[in-house]
C-alpha cells in the first residue's frame, strides 16, 4: 500500500484546508484510513478516520465540527477539510492505513507527512 499525502500549507486563523491523501496498491481497500498529526515537540495523535465506504467516521474532539473526513470525490482518494483552523491545528499530517479506526489501533501504512501551519 501507497499513501501520498498533498494540499498542506500556509492559512491566517479561521481559515481553511483541504488534505487529499491517494491510496495505491492491491490491498489498501482492507483498510481503514485515518489521518494524524504531529506538532513540533508533540507525540503523533489520531485526528480522524473512515472505512472506504464513508459509512464510519471517527474524529478526535479537538476537531470534531472544524474537520471533516470523507472519501468518493475522487477514486482511490480520501480528503480531510480543515475549517476553522487554529494555531493549535499547526502539524504535519499524516495519512494512515489502519487495522481498525480509533486512535489506538494499529497503523500499518503511513504516508509522507504535508505540513499545515496556521497563523495567529
Amino acid at each position: 500500500v501507497q499513501l501520498q499525502a498533498s494540499g498542506g500549507g500556509l492559512v491566517q486563523t479561521g481559515g481553511s484546508l483541504r488534505l487529499s491523501c491517494a491510496a495505491s496498491g492491491r490491498t489498501f481497500s482492507r483498510y481503514t484510513m485515518g489521518w494524524f498529526r504531529q506538532a513540533p515537540g508533540k507525540e503523533r495523535e489520531f485526528v480522524a478516520s473512515i472505512s472506504w465506504s464513508g459509512t464510519s467516521t471517527y474524529y478526535t474532539d479537538s476537531v470534531k465540527g472544524r474537520f471533516t473526513i470523507s472519501t468518493g470525490n475522487v477514486r482511490n482518494t480520501v480528503s480531510l477539510q480543515l475549517n476553522s483552523l487554529k494555531p493549535e491545528d499547526t502539524a504535519v499530517y499524516y495519512c494512515a492505513a489502519m487495522t481498525g479506526a480509533r486512535e489506538n489501533d494499529r497503523v500499518d501504512y503511513w504516508g509522507k507527512g504535508t505540513q499545515v501551519t496556521v497563523s495567529s
